[in-house]
């Protein structure tokens, strides 16, 4: 990764299997599986799938769910973009795959 470039998110999928797809600014797309998060922490918060889907976001250029629907970047739940920027790329196609029914 390039020591200048700072990872934006513009685009967050969520899955019914507890995974997110965020797309990035410099096109590349990662997954990041938050099964094993969701069961302690601040995470639990999140673990109503439904809660998880519908109110996943994009604030601050990452990831987040905001909860309570006022988009307050204080009253969310978000994931530093480094760290999911290190996930594994996998192409659009992987995604499309995935979210095949």
């Amino acid at each position: 990764m390039d020591n200048q470039y700072f990872p934006k998110v513009v685009q967050a999928v969520a899955t019914d299997d507890y995974k997110v797809y965020a797309y990035f600014d410099d096109g590349s797309i990662k997954c990041l599986d938050m099964t094993i998060k969701i069961t302690s922490g601040v995470f639990q918060q999140i673990k109503d799938i439904e809660i998880f889907k519908n109110t996943l976001t994009i604030l601050n250029d990452t990831v987040a769910w905001d909860l309570n629907g006022n988009y307050d970047p204080s009253d969310c739940i978000d994931i530093d973009p480094f760290a999911i920027y290190a996930q594994p790329d996998i192409s659009e196609n992987e995604f499309l795959n995935d979210i095949a029914i």
